[in-house]
């Protein structure tokens, strides 16, 4: 069996280009992770915010406020 160098070579090489752009690509869509993705979605808003889900003071209601909760939940379709 005759193992060419110039076909190992070439492989070699397209290998080599091929691990480069892999690579490329990681670092690019690193960059951009930060334009996606956002950073923190539980933090604490900037400006004046108002809150609109309140749990103190709603036993009150007891279990008619959850199947309301979740009437609206379906019919939202969220």
């Amino acid at each position: 069996m005759v193992i060419s160098l110039r076909k190992c070579l070439r492989s070699v090489k397209y290998v080599m280009i091929f691990l480069a752009l892999a690579y490329l690509l990681y670092k690019v869509t690193g960059a951009f992770g930060g334009y996606l993705f956002p950073g923190d979605k539980y933090r604490i808003p900037d400006s004046s915010a108002v809150k609109v889900f309140q749990t103190e003071g709603s036993s009150s209601k007891g279990l008619e406020y959850m199947a309301d909760r979740l009437k609206l939940f379906y019919w939202y379709g969220e």
